[in-house]
């Protein structure tokens, strides 16, 4: 019962956090701290629950990622194109490759996560401040992004290796920052974030299925399935979210955490 209330719980904050620019990681390592659940049967349910966040979002784009296995879907003239979605992902993909080892060995720890966050979050508060009262001149349809703007977008995703920093975070600032609405900047990370993170979790899942056995089949499923409707109902809150309000409660609420991480640990 234990095991189940733990891939519950894990579920509920992956799905949470995983496309909101609070950086999931970061909430995995603290939590998984906290409960006491780390190893290499967590490290395979790390990756289970992330394959049921990334099949969210592939329902809720499910449209526009069928239009990528299409004629249209390659052409760059033709609204957002196959290319604009690798020039998002191929730089990082290739770095964390070569990188992939010594950021599990030194970067995966609640000091390092503390960090990221905050850092992650004063980026969020300059990427505000940068666009304030340029809303007008900003891009605002995923399909008008251009090929360089996405592969700025993908420079600042480098950000995002370091743990605490959030993928969604980097990216969306990073998307302000090169003349992309919040909601178009969002849209483009949800979209880039299914083949990064797919590929990412297939590469972690190959290395620990030595570690999978049929009596965690049923923790994996409940976790996969919570963080499947828990990302589901998060990216659509999200979504509406961005419509009103910016990115600077985020921020604080990633500082916040981050004075709570040390204190919990280091004080």
């Amino acid at each position: 019962m234990e095991q189940y209330l733990i891939a519950v719980v894990v579920g509920i904050v992956e799905g949470l956090t995983e496309f909101l620019p609070v950086s999931s990681t970061g909430h995995m390592i603290i939590v998984g701290h906290v409960l006491g659940f780390d190893g290499p049967v967590a490290d395979v349910f790390d990756v289970f629950v992330q394959l049921g966040a990334i099949l969210s979002v592939i329902f809720i784009y499910k449209e526009r990622f069928t239009r990528f296995f299409t004629k249209d879907g390659w052409d760059m003239h033709k609204g957002l194109s196959v290319w604009h979605i690798a020039a998002g992902i191929v730089p990082v993909m290739a770095v964390a490759f070569f990188l992939y080892k010594y950021i599990k060995m030194y970067l995966f720890s609640p000091f390092t996560v503390a960090i990221g966050l905050v850092l992650g979050g004063l980026l969020l508060m300059y990427a505000e401040h940068k666009t304030k009262g340029r809303e007008a001149e900003l891009v605002d349809d995923v399909d008008k992004i251009t090929m360089k703007q996405a592969m700025w977008v993908g420079i600042y995703q480098f950000l995002s290796l370091w743990p605490g920093f959030s993928r969604s975070g980097s990216t969306i600032a990073g998307g302000l920052l090169v003349g992309l609405s919040r909601q178009a900047a969002a849209s483009y990370t949800f979209l880039i974030a299914v083949p990064l993170m797919f590929v990412a979790c297939i590469y972690d899942l190959l290395k620990n299925l030595n570690n999978l056995n049929g009596d965690a089949l049923t923790v994996l499923t409940i976790g996969f399935v919570v963080s499947f409707v828990v990302a589901y109902w998060s990216v659509l809150w999200f979504l509406k979210f961005l419509h009103k309000y910016d990115l600077t409660s985020f921020a604080w609420y990633r500082i916040a955490l981050a004075c709570v991480t040390y204190w919990y640990f280091y004080m």
